[in-house]
């Protein structure tokens, strides 16, 4: 349960509720499994909003998720979630009242609801209006497809047709670990302003990782892939084999890395998955929920240059088949393409309903939740920088002295100040034009607003990561994209190992 701020006001009786997307399937799946009516619905958004409540809506979840994963030759773990409930939130203003129950039926929303009333609810009240949602005509993914359907034994052999595979490129692996999760996902959104709206969600991944030696040390390599496709795609040799490969070739660099010079240098970001530092430095920045309460860098700031000309990035949730899209948020909003900064300007920020709503803007299908048992906040999709026009050999040629990152670990971020510190896990110094050395230990320090002000040029080779994100925000998590062309950043502060 989880509650929050003042209260609004708005009549008792939810409207009669109606689906407002395509059919998917699941409003189907609850009706017919879990026998929830219209009229049931309505009666417990009902009980949501007696007295000084402004609005309800419920939330019904039934996930299937299947692992396994292997190492040291053998299937270590293999297990099968299910995750069932529903969540029923009121709202009096920014106070919001929750609570949830593991049991799907009418009975157990009927004491959530009343309970969710019970901590949102106020003295004080008045209208407010709410806005419609937009209707989704989103067919984002194959809704008849159950990856948690194919049997383990299949998921088995994978895995050890992956370790055998590494052991054969190179002496120098002494270890493999892989692992393949399926998800299989039915949500449903019920709300007292007349909302229906279900979406049925594959989700898989698949993940590659080896050790190295050489006699005197041990280095890591990985590649991994996934998104919301069949999982057969993932099975086949002409997908899981470069897997492989990048993992070994990655594990067989960091053994020849040198340690990375400390100072201030021109930095290259390659494209795909570097985009991690644009979600995390910029992106977090703009949701909707940060710039209301004020506690973001970039609060206030709409209309204002933020980056460098030519810089304009996008949250998009309707990209076919990507780990971060959605036909529908998790209040039933359309996902949609968002413009969040345009040829440097920043034009928007990522909302859900309520955060859009007590700062007179619209939701954007960036309301987002890691289950039933949570509340909604304003989150990112896939999140990206577009393309430019230079060729990528050219923007390194113009770096005399620098960095080139290619891929990254993890990082740090302060919200509120912006301030950063990420870790590369493939980088190369660059010297003369020239792509040198590998190095190892190096880390990007710098500021969120400040960042991309320092984009000198931006290539046109935009790529998305390989589909294995997951976001954390709030002790929630959810699987998103990133993506970023080839970009030269002048001027940023990199952390080296070099004694």
């Amino acid at each position: 349960m989880s509650t929050e701020g003042t209260g609004n006001r708005t009549p008792d009786r939810p409207i009669p509720i109606q689906s407002t997307t395509e059919p998917s399937g699941a409003i189907d799946f609850f009706r017919d499994r879990f026998d929830l009516s219209e009229q049931g619905l309505e009666a417990v958004l009902g009980t949501a909003l007696e007295r000084s409540v402004d609005r309800a809506d419920l939330y019904f979840e039934y996930t299937t998720q299947d692992s396994v994963s292997l190492e040291e030759g053998l299937v270590k773990d293999g297990s099968r979630h299910v995750e069932q409930g529903v969540g029923v939130r009121a709202i009096s203003g920014e106070r919001q009242g929750y609570a949830h129950s593991d049991e799907i039926s009418l009975d157990s929303a009927q004491l959530a609801a009343g309970t969710a009333r019970a901590i949102s609810e106020t003295a004080q009240s008045k209208t407010s209006a709410v806005a419609p949602h937009a209707s989704s005509t989103h067919n984002l993914y194959p809704l008849d497809v159950a990856p948690t359907d194919i049997p383990v034994g299949q998921k088995v052999d994978l895995l050890s047709e992956i370790d055998a595979y590494a052991h054969r490129l190179d002496p120098s692996i002494k270890q493999v670990m892989a692992s393949v999760i399926s998800q299989h996902r039915h949500v449903l959104v019920a709300g007292s302003d007349g909302v229906l709206a279900g979406d049925i969600q594959p989700l898989v991944r698949l993940n590659v990782q080896v050790i190295a030696s050489d006699g005197e040390k041990f280095e890591v390599g990985y590649d991994g892939m996934g998104g919301r496709y069949p999982l057969e795609r993932l099975m086949q040799d002409e997908i899981w084999k470069p897997l492989v490969d990048e993992a070994v070739r990655v594990a067989k660099l960091n053994l020849q890395s040198i340690a990375c010079p400390a100072g201030t240098m021109n930095v290259v970001l390659g494209p795909g998955w570097p985009g991690i530092l644009l979600h995390e430095a910029i992106g977090h920045g703009l949701e909707g929920d940060f710039n209301r309460k004020k506690t973001s860098a970039f609060a206030d700031r709409l209309g204002q240059r933020v980056a460098s000309r030519g810089v304009t990035v996008v949250d998009d949730g309707t990209l076919p088949e990507r780990r971060g899209s959605i036909n529908v948020d998790d209040e039933g909003t359309a996902s949609r393409r968002n413009v969040l900064i345009e040829d440097g300007i920043l034009v928007g920020y990522m909302h859900d309903r309520l955060n859009a709503e007590l700062m007179g803007m619209e939701p954007t299908g960036n309301g987002r939740r890691e289950s039933y048992a949570h509340l909604p906040l304003p989150r990112m999709t896939n999140t990206f920088m577009l393309a430019g026009e230079e060729e990528p050999e050219d923007i390194i040629r113009s770096v005399d002295r620098g960095l080139y990152a290619v891929s990254f670990g993890g990082g740090q971020v302060d919200i509120t100040s912006g301030k950063f510190v990420f870790s590369a896990s493939e980088a190369y110094l660059i010297e003369n034009g020239q792509i040198g050395a590998p190095v190892k230990g190096a880390t990007l320090i710098g500021n969120g607003p400040d960042v991309l002000t320092r984009v000198s040029r931006i290539g046109h080779d935009l790529a998305l990561d390989r589909g294995v994100g997951t976001c954390g925000k709030d002790g929630q998590g959810v699987p998103v994209g990133v993506g970023l062309p080839t970009v030269r950043l002048d001027g940023l502060t990199v952390g080296g190992t070099e004694g």
